[in-house]
Parts: structure tokens; sequence; C-alpha cells
């Protein structure tokens, strides 16, 4: 595989990563329970370190890394706000937004992977679709365990 080919897929995920930290910390402004506020302001930080670890590796290749999110991300983020403008979320509604997110990561990670990465690419981006896995997991089981209003 050629240096271009690794450095747009890890340009690709980094913009996974970037959107998901925006979108995670959106959401956590919208949640009433400081805990879950807690939990998804830290799921935040681990997208923004997740995307700094892959800039480095996009560096390390002589690649110029992504800095920002993707358009799509842009776009969700424009769609959840005017839907919160014109119903109100609980913390279910939230949750449920959250584990579309993680569906997105899991689904671009899982495509990432399937490409044949260097071995110092290929351990880092399993790493971090391990952690956007158990991510999506506990977003699930908290949004399973919040009674929907």
């Amino acid at each position: 595989m050629s240096h271009s080919t690794v450095v747009s897929i890890l340009n690709d995920l980094t913009e996974v990563d970037k959107d998901g930290e925006k979108n995670f910390i959106a959401l956590a402004q919208k949640v009433s329970n400081p805990e879950l506020r807690a939990i998804l302001t830290h799921r935040a930080k681990e997208y923004l370190a997740a995307a700094t670890e892959l800039q480095q590796l996009v560096r390390m290749l002589g690649g110029e890394p992504s800095m920002g999110g993707s358009v799509t991300g842009t776009l969700q983020r424009g769609w959840e706000e005017l839907k919160a403008a014109v119903a109100s979320q609980d913390d279910h509604d939230v949750l449920e937004d959250c584990e579309r997110g993680e569906d997105y990561a899991k689904k671009r990670y899982s495509e990432a992977l399937q490409q044949t990465l260097p071995p110092n690419v290929r351990f880092p981006v399993q790493k971090q679709y391990e952690g956007v896995l158990r991510s999506h997991d506990r977003v699930r089981s908290l949004r399973d365990h919040t009674v929907a209003v």
C-alpha cells in the first residue's frame, strides 16, 4: 500500500475522531445528569487523543495531517442543533445520538482495518477501534438504562 493511501486513511480516521470529539462535547452539554456529562466529556477527550495520535503518524509518514472534522460531521451537528431547537431532548435521546456517532466510527475504523496497513499503523488503529467498540457498548448500556421520557 502506498504512503499516500495510508496517509489518506489516517486523515479520514482523524476526521472521524475530530467529529466524535465535537459531537460528544456538544452532546455532553445537553444531558441533565452530571455523571453522564462527565462520561461524555471524557469520551470527547479520548477522541481528541486518538486524533492527535493519528496526526502524529501522518507526520511520521511525511504527510500533512487533517486538522478538522468532516463536512458530513459539521452537517450532522447542524441537524442535531436544529432537531434540539424544535424538540426537547432528554438524556435517553442524547445517548441515542451518541450511539449513532459511535456506530459511524465503528464502521469507518472497521473499513480502515480491512486495508493492508503497515504494522506501525495497524497497531494504533486497532487499539483505537477497540476503544470505539468499548465506548459504543458503554453508551448503549447507558442508553438502555436511561428511561425515555
